[in-house]
């Protein structure tokens, strides 16, 4: 049986931005994967309409500052990538907390992708006063996770 965890999403101002329910699939190192159901229908503005039992994979690494989530169609498929730039998550009694920094990679199955919401990062950049640390890391991290993109480099592996 899999560990129930707790996944928070919050804002640089510590405030909680989303949450829903996973399952600890794995842990090898510093790699945590979740195994989440949509629990109700969303609208995405990139994604459009995820409907509710959509079942997803999702990357952590400790330490790390970005994840992935690994969208399945129905048949268990690869339907797409959704990539979040964030701030290093932390995994303590069955909850795993990270802020999210705004910036996200939508990767088709092809791995041809697309980068959001710089925009917003910028935005917020100045709203939370981001420190020129966490501005460079995490521009530094989408860097990264392009280049892990365009390798095709795990979890990015089909």
């Amino acid at each position: 049986m899999c560990a129930r965890i707790d996944v928070r999403v919050l804002k640089y101002d510590g405030k909680e931005y989303r949450r829903w329910n996973a399952f600890l699939a794995r842990q090898e190192g510093s790699l945590i994967v979740l195994d989440a159901e949509f629990e109700v229908e969303v609208e995405h503005e990139a994604l459009g309409r995820i409907l509710r039992g959509t079942r997803t994979l999702e990357y952590y690494w400790l330490g790390g500052w970005y994840n992935v989530f690994k969208f399945l169609s129905h048949d268990g498929l690869l339907r797409l990538y959704y990539c979040n730039i964030n701030m290093p998550p932390e995994l303590e009694d069955g909850v795993l907390t990270y802020v999210d920094l705004d910036i996200d990679v939508l990767v088709q199955p092809d791995l041809s992708y697309q980068i959001l919401d710089l925009e917003e990062f910028d935005t917020n950049a100045e709203r939370y006063q981001y420190p020129e640390q966490v501005k460079a890391q995490a521009r530094g991290s989408l860097a990264e996770l392009i280049g892990m993109i365009e390798k095709g480099a795990f979890p990015f592996t089909g």
